[in-house]
């Protein structure tokens, strides 16, 4: 007899992985932004939403850590994307520098060119031709002094 014949739930593929933790924290953040809503405001109307899909406990950390550092992380991308303000950069590509600057600097289980190499696909998945040139840039240029900066967080 299968699952839902014994009225069990069906699964809807399992655990979600990290990769798509990311992707959704950027899409949450993307959309804060477009609406100029508060980031983490917009996650807990969608937690437990019988309407929305599953978030998982990654997702909500990496919302909830650039909302609590967006302050940090926007002065050290205003640092290192060279000749680009934040207000230049298009609104996908500051979603997912803003998650790659959060793993790089605050994520200790996270390897820095892991943060890097997720951003970079993330770029490519949700932006345009040139985006993950453009973000691998600016995180190469911070993952290359993060340490530093860890330092001094």
């Amino acid at each position: 007899m299968s699952s839902v014949a014994r009225g069990d739930t069906p699964k809807r593929g399992g655990p979600i992985g990290r990769r798509a933790s990311r992707k959704r924290a950027v899409e949450m953040l993307y959309e804060a932004a477009q609406r100029s809503a508060d980031a983490v405001t917009l996650l807990a109307e969608r937690v437990g939403a019988v309407e929305v899909d599953p978030i998982s406990d990654y997702t909500i950390s990496l919302v909830e850590g650039v909302t609590a550092h967006r302050d940090r992380i926007d002065e050290v991308l205003a640092e290192h994307s060279q000749g680009w303000t934040l207000d230049r950069m298009p609104p996908v590509d500051l979603a997912v520098l803003r998650v790659g600057v959060y793993e790089l600097l605050w994520a200790a289980d996270v390897p820095d060119p892991v943060a890097i190499d997720e951003a970079v696909g993330l770029a490519k998945e949700l932006s345009t031709d040139d985006s993950p040139r453009f973000v691998n840039g600016v995180l190469g240029r911070i993952g290359n002094i993060a340490d530093r900066l860890r330092a001094v967080l």
